[in-house]
């Protein structure tokens, strides 16, 4: 509460000088591609206002969970946030769309989604929840990994017991595949593969090494079933403090950090790899078509409950 009390304060100091100073939150480590991103946005933005605009970066959760930055975003307090599309669809439900298993064909595709007019659209969508999008941030494909059994095709998840972020699509995609998903707090995961509580997990390969799961899971099978992106929010109650000029430079801050901060994630994933093979890690590369036709109920199952974002979910499958 201090913290935050004294983020407020700080905050609504800034119109007190013509340099003004703001905050920008993320819950990675300094060696991670997203605080990579972030400082890049810092450095592009003091040089395109020639100092009058000044980042301040809280790393490492220090301002507090995603969901609770957010809420800080919405009352301006905080005025820039990077979260996974997967906490903000909690305020904007058109980011659940980004969720889907296999919604994008490839790496190529997404982007284009992401960059292109859809992607642009979503981003807006936030606008109705003060929490305006501002650039998409890549955070790679989830893949399983697992201690004992090497993942090869959707039969091999039978009776696996299979840790899963504490969200439905994540839940379904699991279990539609024929294992048992086991929504679990990520800090506990570590022991519980060493202890056999779980048989295994699902994330990128640079959390995947992070973590040290890599030291307990011998099997790395790259289906790469879900993509979901970062994304970094402003507040609209502090954009709009803007002039049109300074929201034009930290626009282009953003989406020159975005493209940056492709090129830290894509070598975080070589060096990543690099070390789970060092440690003795098997990396199998599937047919990732058994997985998406298994994963075909997901999208089924989220049609039915959310049929006004069918027509987003056509549009994503129809960019070429």
């Amino acid at each position: 509460m201090i913290c935050i009390l004294t983020v407020i304060g700080l905050q609504s100091c800034r119109q007190k000088s013509e340099v003004k100073t703001f905050f920008i939150s993320h819950n990675a480590q300094q060696s991670h591609p997203v605080h990579k991103g972030i400082v890049k946005l810092q450095e592009e933005l003091e040089k395109k206002s020639n100092g009058k605009l000044v980042v301040k970066i809280f790393p490492d959760a220090q301002l507090g969970s995603e969901r609770e930055v957010l809420e800080l975003l919405q009352i301006g307090s905080v005025a820039i946030a990077k979260v996974s599309a997967a906490t903000l669809s909690n305020f904007v439900p058109e980011y659940n769309v980004l969720a889907i298993p296999y919604i994008f064909r490839d790496k190529a595709h997404k982007f284009k989604v992401l960059e292109g007019t859809v992607g642009k659209e979503i981003l807006e969508k936030g606008s109705d929840s003060w929490l305006r999008g501002l650039c998409y941030y890549d955070a790679g494909s989830r893949s399983f990994y697992t201690k004992s059994k090497a993942i090869r095709t959707p039969d091999d998840l039978k009776g696996l017991k299979i840790r899963v972020m504490n969200d439905q699509m994540s839940i379904n995609m699991v279990n539609a595949l024929g294992g048992s998903a086991t929504p679990m707090a990520y800090g506990e995961l570590y022991t519980a593969i060493q202890q056999g509580v779980v048989d295994g997990a699902e994330n990128n390969a640079p959390s995947f090494v992070s973590s040290n799961h890599y030291e307990v899971s011998k099997y790395y099978t790259l289906d790469e079933h879900a993509s979901v992106p970062d994304v970094l929010v402003v507040s609209t109650k502090w954009w709009d403090t803007l002039t049109e000029e300074e929201q034009q430079w930290l626009q282009e801050a953003a989406d020159t950090s975005a493209e940056a901060q492709k090129e830290f994630w894509r070598l975080s994933v070589l060096e990543s790899m690099e070390t789970a093979k060092a440690a003795g890690v098997e990396v199998i590369v599937p047919d990732k078509s058994l997985f998406a036709v298994k994963t075909e109920s997901v999208l089924e199952n989220f049609i039915a409950n959310y049929p006004n974002l069918a027509p987003l979910v056509n549009r994503i499958k129809a960019v070429e």
